[in-house]
């Protein structure tokens, strides 16, 4: 008579595993994320059109952060955020599928009897670690090292099942690959993390409970379970992030339908690759081949993926981004700060060029413009404040994450950055409006030389705030440079204006002395607006500790 097991004890054995393995993996990511974030930014940032290297690149990154799943919902981040083109993502997803076997890889290796002694040494290093660096590599060790004793607490869990008839009777009743498909698709879209599925099926299959094709049938499901992930994070999103979320899915899809009349080739090639009767690693090696082989056979077909995406999710109307939001500010960027703060720099730097119009708009208006202009004038800064609102907003979700020091240090800098970029909205709406309806109440009629002179004075202003915002948003210190070694020539524009008005004191002219005032100010708010681009080139980009005077 077959034991009953104690399916008490058995549940929270096979539960209690699987949570130290998510667990695991969680800290694995966070780690291996915080040792490679600014490498990650750097690949990202040199990514091209190639789609070769685009595979090449979603197969590293997956390979790092242990997870194609993070890798997905970044490019869905990026795309939102309009870093990356649909074209560009198409081959990183496929890249992904080949990163995402490196962990299956690991969990095959029959690596659980040292699990203890990894979360130990990876405990110990971040526990005695001086640096930041050196804490997360103790946490990506000892995360791996929960990941192994979640392993083996799920296969201990599991023992008894080997002797208990009616589930191994149960288990040899499925036989067919479609409802294997449907159990792995199922469960890695409740959990959302196709490791773990194969996790499971790894530790199933090495205590004798499902054979090799039921396992791979199990993990062709995982991988249409797994772009559940990417379908929510495009939830709400713009179009071609909705789009990428689509060729995830149906890359794999079709990826995993392709193999089901091959299951038994594919079983066969999984056995020649592997070690004498080694089942878990027959698994972890039918998934690297038919995702290796599916990226070869549709790396030639990525513009019909990218046309089919087009056909099913048509742009509406309702796509295009109003004005007034934030463009680069993706929550799925928060969970790789590196990433997240380059885009809060793009951010800060279209802030910067929507300051520009303003200055542009407000020196006209103030000049000669009228009261209907200037109201337009002042009315445009309610978009700068959303947009500064925004960016602050995210640069404190950034900052509630784990940052290095450094990043800490930048996103300060930032976070001043715009603050001064903001500033100037201030000064146009508030200072330069105001001079231009003292303007109009007085009847000043500024004249053509003095206008001339402020003009030239505004064209170096502008080209100031060009350079910082370009500065801004590239992370480029010479730039920044450039524009605090402007201080001398937008003095000696000033002085020459300034040299003018005081000619025309002495000049017999009609309201005189209400025009002296009046340009002066605006030349005032000017010199003010000059100020703060230098400012925010001088704190928003590292390596420009230059006074702070103006």
């Amino acid at each position: 008579m077959t034991e009953t097991p104690d399916w008490l004890v058995l549940i929270m054995g096979f539960f209690g595993g699987l949570s130290l393995f998510l667990l695991g993996m969680d800290r694995t990511i966070s780690g291996f994320k915080g040792i490679a974030g600014n490498r990650l930014r750097w690949v990202l940032s040199h990514l091209t059109g190639n789609r070769f290297y685009g595979v090449v690149t979603g197969a590293t990154i997956t390979a790092i952060v242990q997870s194609s799943s993070v890798t997905t919902v970044v490019l869905v981040g990026l795309i939102s955020a309009s870093a990356m083109t649909l074209m560009q993502a198409i081959p990183v997803i496929f890249g992904a599928n080949i990163g995402s076997t490196v962990t299956a890889q690991i969990i095959a290796f029959k690596v659980t009897k040292y699990a203890l002694a990894v979360v130990t040494i990876g405990y110990a290093i971040e526990f005695f670690a001086r640096r930041q660096l050196t804490e997360r590599i103790g946490r990506t060790i000892m995360g791996l090292g929960l990941v192994f004793f979640g392993l083996s607490v799920m296969g201990l869990s599991m023992v008894p099942l080997q002797s208990y008839d009616p589930f191994l009777d149960a288990m040899g009743s499925i036989s067919n690959v479609w409802v294997g498909i449907a159990i792995g698709a199922a469960f890695t879209a409740v959990i959302q993390s196709s490791a773990a599925t194969m996790a499971i099926v790894i530790s199933l299959a090495v205590q004798g409970l499902i054979g090799l094709e039921l396992s791979i049938a199990i993990v062709l499901g995982a991988n249409i379970g797994t772009s559940v992930t990417a379908q929510l994070a495009a939830i709400g999103k713009p179009v071609d992030a909705r789009r990428a979320a689509f060729v995830h899915t149906l890359f794999n899809v079709i990826g995993a339908l392709i193999w089901v009349p091959f299951i038994g080739i594919l079983a066969g090639i999984s056995i020649r690759l592997s070690p004498p009767d080694d089942i878990g690693r027959q698994v972890a090696w039918s998934s690297t081949v038919f995702n290796v082989a599916n990226v070869l056979i549709f790396i030639w077909f990525t513009k019909l993926f990218a046309r089919a995406s087009e056909f099913v999710i048509r742009s509406k109307p309702s796509d295009e981004a109003r004005v007034i939001e934030p463009r680069y500010l993706s929550p799925e960027l928060l969970a790789t700060p590196s990433i997240a703060l380059d885009h809060a720099r793009r951010e800060i730097g279209r802030m910067g060029s929507h300051v520009r119009e303003m200055v542009v708009a407000g020196v006209a208006a103030a000049i000669s413009g009228t009261a209907d202009e200037l109201t337009a004038v002042a009315a445009a800064d309610d978009e700068i404040d959303e947009l500064h609102a925004s960016i602050v907003t995210y640069l404190a979700r950034i900052s509630e994450g784990e940052i290095t020091r450094g990043q800490t240090d930048e996103l300060l800098g930032l976070l001043e950055a715009a603050g001064d970029v903001e500033a100037i909205g201030d000064a146009v709406s508030k200072n330069l409006v105001s001079d231009g309806f003292k303007r109009i109440e007085a009847g000043v009629d500024i004249s053509v030389p003095t206008r001339t002179l402020i003009t030239d004075l505004a064209d170096d202003v502008i080209a100031a705030l060009d350079i910082t915002t370009t500065a801004l948003a590239t992370d480029n210190p010479e730039a920044a440079q450039r524009t605090i070694d402007m201080k001398p020539e937008i003095n000696a524009r000033a002085a020459e204006a300034r040299g003018h008005q005081l000619e025309r004191l002495t000049a017999d002219e009609p309201q005189r002395f209400e025009a002296y005032r009046i340009e002066s100010d605006i030349i005032e708010d000017l010199k003010r607006i000059y100020y703060y681009a230098k400012r925010a080139a001088r704190v928003g980009v590292p390596g420009n500790n230059h006074e702070d005077k103006a």
